[in-house]
C-alpha cells in the first residue's frame, strides 16, 4: 500500500538572466552540467537517479546526443575525493553544477560562488550556510531540501511503536558527513525519546569498523535501538549497516527506502528519487538564463514509511496495527 503525504512548497520566482550560464556555452555547441556524487559509481541506485535525471530533462531538449555534455564524479565517502572533484568541475565552468548531497555541496561552495549550483538530498541548507534562506537563497545555490530536523523525532517515534520495551536509542552518523557534524537531526530525537522515558544517545563513526562496533555494543544491552541518522556515509555502507543490525539482533529505523528493501526493519523519509526527479525542471530553468538566487528551495513532497515484516520476524517483533495502517509498503 502507498500513500503521499503533500507538504506546501514555495511558490516560483521571477526569471532573471544569469549571465554565468548564458556565456558557458561549449564551442562543441553543447551546454555542460557538471555532476557531483557523494557515491560510489558502483552503486546501483544512484545510478539509476542519475538516470531519471538525465531521463526528466531530455523532457525538456536536452540530451547528450544533441546539445548536452555530462561531466559526472563520483567521490563516495572521501571528502578529500569531493573536494579534488569540486575543484576539477568548478575550473571547468559549467553552465550548472547538480551535487548530490551535503558534504558535496560544501565543498564545491568552496570552489565556486559564480558557477550555479543545484543541489538535491540536502537537509540543512540554511544552517549549512548554502542559501540564505529557503524562499530567497540569495546566491549562486539553490535546490531540492532533504528533511526538516524534525523528522527526528518521528524516527523514534516509529522506532519505538515496532520494538516496544526500549531502554536505550542511540543516533548513528559520521560527523564528517552528516548534516550539521551530526547535530541538525538531535534535538527533536532527544525530546522525543525523554518524553517517552528512553535514553537518547548519540555515536559518532568514521569507519565501517566504527559502524559494526557501534551496532554491537547496542546490541550486548536489553532495550537498545538505533536511529541511522540521513547521512551518506551511512547509505553508501547500508549493507554492513544492515548485517551488524541483524547479527546482533539490534532494532534499527533508517531514512532510505533502499535499506528496508535490502533487509532493513523499517525506513521513513523522503521519496529521493522524486527530489532527483524534481531538480530536471531547475537546471533547465538555469540553463535558460534563469538566476538560482530567485528560485527558491523546494522541500519534499512525498515521504514513505516502509517496513520488512522478515526483518521483524527475525527480531521477533509483531508488526502493530497503528503501523499497518500507517505504513505505504510493506515488505514481505
Amino acid at each position: 500500500m502507498r500513500r503521499r503525504e503533500f507538504i506546501k512548497i514555495f511558490s516560483g520566482a521571477a526569471a532573471v538572466l544569469l549571465p554565468t550560464a548564458v556565456s558557458a556555452q561549449q564551442s562543441n555547441g553543447k551546454r555542460r552540467i557538471g555532476v557531483l556524487l557523494a557515491f560510489e559509481k558502483s552503486d546501483p541506485r544512484p545510478q539509476a537517479w542519475l538516470n531519471t535525471f538525465t531521463k526528466e530533462l531530455a523532457k525538456s531538449g536536452w540530451t547528450a546526443e544533441r546539445n548536452l555534455q555530462l561531466e559526472i564524479r563520483w567521490a563516495g565517502n572521501d571528502v578529500g575525493l569531493m573536494q579534488k572533484f569540486a575543484s576539477e568541475l568548478a575550473a571547468l565552468k559549467p553552465d550548472v553544477i547538480l551535487s548530490f548531497g551535503t558534504p558535496v555541496t560544501a565543498a564545491l561552495q568552496r570552489e565556486t560562488r559564480t558557477v550555479p549550483i543545484v543541489f538535491a538530498i540536502v537537509s540543512d541548507p540554511v544552517g549549512e550556510g548554502f542559501v540564505a534562506s529557503l524562499a530567497h537563497p540569495g546566491g549562486n545555490i539553490t535546490g531540492f531540501h532533504n528533511s526538516e530536523g524534525t523528522i527526528g523525532g518521528k524516527w523514534f517515534e516509529f522506532l519505538a511503536q515496532i520494538a516496544p520495551g526500549l531502554k536505550r536509542v542511540s543516533m548513528i552518523f559520521n560527523p564528517d558527513t552528516a548534516p550539521g557534524h551530526g547535530k541538525y537531526y538531535m534535538p527533536d530525537f532527544e525530546a522525543a525519546a525523554r518524553s517517552s522515558k528512553v535514553i537518547p544517545t548519540a555515536t559518532a563513526v568514521h569507519t565501517v569498523a566504527d559502524l559494526r562496533a557501534a551496532i554491537a555494543n547496542l546490541g550486548k544491552e536489553p532495550g537498545a535501538g538505533f536511529v541511522a541518522m540521513a547521512d551518506f556515509f551511512l547509505l553508501n555502507n547500508r549493507e554492513q549497516m544492515i548485517a551488524a543490525a541483524a547479527e546482533n539482533r539490534v532494532p534499527g529505523i533508517y531514512p532510505w527506502r533502499e535499506v528496508t528493501a535490502a533487509g532493513g526493519l523499517l525506513s521513513y523519509g523522503p521519496d529521493l528519487e522524486d527530489i532527483v526527479r524534481r531538480a530536471a525542471p531547475y537546471v533547465n530553468r538555469i540553463l535558460h538564463g534563469e538566476n538560482p538566487a530567485d528560485l527558491p528551495v523546494q522541500v519534499p513532497t512525498k515521504f514513505n514509511l516502509v517496513i520488512n515484516l522478515k526483518a521483524a520476524k527475525a527480531l521477533g517483533l509483531e508488526l502493530p496495527l497503528i503501523l499497518q495502517q500507517r505504513a505505504d509498503e510493506v515488505i514481505e
